[in-house]
């Protein structure tokens, strides 16, 4: 996942300034959770459709009954489904106790819970716009319970 802070980040700082990139999510949780939380082409679709999202679990549910016009263009899809995925993940760790943002060493943003479980939201984000499964509220309920 390409995250621009992070590219820009890297030309000041050199390949070699010896910092993790998940110790960016560390040092600045609130800041990176802001960041991935802005899912731009996701909120302006929803909103298109009557949708607003407000960062709830009942979103999530509003998200899934969205007619999936995007799916009529391939170039869009991805691009959705990406933003789905950080939206998802920015309702969970909104919402979850104990759950945070945090970037594996390969720059992809995932949702890590209280119990340390890793969840790719991005991942399931992808699989949501191309195929509308797993459906954002069901995987959203599965991980509150748990």
């Amino acid at each position: 996942m390409n995250i621009p802070f992070l590219d820009s980040w890297r030309k000041r700082h050199g390949p070699s300034h010896g910092v993790a990139l998940p110790d960016v999510a560390a040092r600045d949780p609130e800041g990176l959770a802001a960041l991935l939380s802005e899912c731009e082409l996701l909120r302006a679709h929803a909103q298109s459709a009557g949708v607003v999202l407000d960062d709830s679990p009942a979103s999530l549910e509003a998200l899934d009954q969205l007619q999936p016009r995007w799916r009529d263009d391939p170039e869009l899809v991805p691009w959705l489904g990406n933003d789905a995925g950080l939206y998802l993940g920015t309702v969970i760790v909104r919402t979850v106790t104990g759950a945070g943002w945090w970037l594996r060493s390969d720059g992809q943003p995932v949702v890590r819970l209280a119990n340390g479980r890793e969840i790719d939201t991005v991942e399931a984000g992808q699989a949501w716009a191309a195929d509308g499964a797993p459906e954002l509220s069901q995987l959203y309920g599965e991980i509150a319970e748990n």
